[in-house]
């Protein structure tokens, strides 16, 4: 179960659309309307939860067809993303978009393949009670929303603190650089994961 706490840990902790999107949403729109979009967020992650554990996204995704649709639509949203902000200039990303809600980010969840990614690997590995499938899957998606919410309000946290700092011109271009680059690091990543499936 430790092992379990770990890699939730580490997979949800790391740069991806949805803990990015939250400290940009910090950074523009302040603690408020951030803990309606992280609120969208959760309830997506539990929406592709269900999915993987059901099987329902393995059939989707097992037609090449859709794989592909679902793999061209995310990456193309996901490098959208990342290039409005690497080409934000010295404004911090994200200030200028309209304010997300619960349904954006909903639909980010939905189309975020590393919240896919995640899940299957969370899902499918890491069995620690063998008696009986519904309880391990019923703690496995306890302890992933117990480590998923504080994650994510600490992402929304450094948002709004950064839009507190006076950066310099040249450090706002590079933190947009890097959310950036992350980003498409995620689209690079999960292209090659949905595509060795």
């Amino acid at each position: 179960m430790q092992t379990f706490a770990l890699a939730v840990f580490l997979l949800i902790i790391t740069p991806g659309p949805g803990v990015l999107s939250t400290a940009g949403v910090g950074a523009a729109f302040g603690w408020r309307r951030g803990l309606l979009y992280v609120s969208g967020l959760f309830i997506g992650t539990n929406l592709v939860s269900l999915a993987v554990i059901s099987g329902l996204a393995a059939v989707i995704l097992a037609n090449p067809l859709v794989r592909t649709i679902f793999l061209v639509a995310s990456a193309a949203y996901l490098g959208y993303l990342a290039l409005r902000i690497a080409f934000a200039g010295a404004k911090l990303a994200f200030i200028h978009m309209a304010a997300p809600g619960v349904i954006t980010g909903i639909t980010l969840q939905l189309i975020n393949p590393k919240a896919y990614a995640v899940n299957t690997t969370l899902f499918s590995s890491f069995a620690f009670y063998p008696d009986s499938f519904a309880i391990e899957t019923l703690l496995k998606l306890l302890i992933a929303n117990l480590i998923w919410i504080p994650i994510h309000l600490l992402w929304l946290w450094v948002g709004v603190k950064i839009n507190h700092l006076d950066l310099s011109a040249n450090v706002q271009r590079g933190v947009n650089m890097v959310m950036a680059a992350c980003l498409m690091g995620v689209v690079l990543l999960s292209a090659l994961s949905l595509a060795t499936h």
